[in-house]
């Protein structure tokens, strides 16, 4: 399905998430650490509509990326279908936005779904999972070598990252975080996929940009995480205003925590 492309104001918090619990902090256990030069991991943001019927293909694709453990797969629900019939209530207009962000970096006429965008350089529909594997393969030519953050949660489900020192090739990046949960089944009353069950992954719930990284060694912590078995926490490293990403990693806490 295609929409018709307008700028958007930025927003990055979803579901009322507040900044206020990023701190300078130590580190915790357990940690998601960096993999060796051009293993990656590399991002993939998928965004999806429960009101879309040609979305349930791709969405089933994320969930078998979301898998992988050189992938860092994200799932962003867009709410300008929910008009048709069945309100996506995981789609909110921070979402929305950041498609529509890519959009215009990317200099597509029309944002559309499903999109799946790879690493921020390049999109496809994902419903063929060809076209996303070649575009996976050229970002990895791309940037064999990485900005990959550390991140570790304490017993208490916050959040630390830490990225160590890397020579950017321009100005600040941004650091941003994605909270997510990890899967979701739900019954469609209405809409396109009336009477279907669909299962979506990675949904992310929450967005923000803890700071702006020059490449020195640099560490937060996000108190107000709450990260537990069943959702899961990904940190982007990405050129200011959606530009390319330069590195990535996620933390998904296991059944035993």
């Amino acid at each position: 399905m295609v929409r018709g492309s307008e700028s958007g104001r930025r927003s990055l918090l979803i579901g009322g998430a507040a900044a206020a619990g990023i701190t300078f902090a130590g580190m915790g256990a357990p940690s998601a650490k960096p993999a060796g030069a051009g293993e990656g991991p590399w991002l993939i943001e998928l965004f999806t509509s429960q009101g879309c019927s040609s979305c349930p293909p791709a969405d089933a694709y994320l969930g078998a990326l979301a898998k992988r453990p050189d992938i860092v797969a994200l799932s962003f629900h867009v709410d300008y279908w929910d008009y048709i019939g069945w309100k996506d209530a995981f789609a909110t207009r921070a979402t929305t936005d950041r498609q529509r962000a890519y959009a215009r970096v990317l200099k597509q006429r029309y944002v559309y779904t499903p999109e799946m965008v790879v690493e921020a350089i390049g999109h496809d529909t994902g419903r063929e999972r060809a076209g996303i594997e070649k575009l996976l393969a050229g970002a990895q030519r791309r940037s064999a070598q990485r900005a990959t953050p550390e991140l570790s949660r304490n017993a208490y489900g916050a959040l630390t990252v830490k990225l160590a020192a890397f020579t950017l090739d321009g100005p600040p990046v941004d650091v941003t975080l994605a909270l997510y949960d990890r899967r979701h089944t739900t019954p469609i009353a209405s809409g396109e996929n009336q009477g279907r069950m669909l299962e979506n992954f990675n949904i992310v719930r929450r967005l923000e940009v803890l700071g702006q990284w020059n490449g020195a060694p640099a560490s937060w912590s996000v108190e107000d995480a709450h990260l537990q078995p069943g959702l899961g926490a990904a940190v982007i490293v990405q050129g200011a205003d959606h530009g390319p990403v330069i590195g990535c990693n996620k933390l998904e806490p296991m059944v035993s925590g």
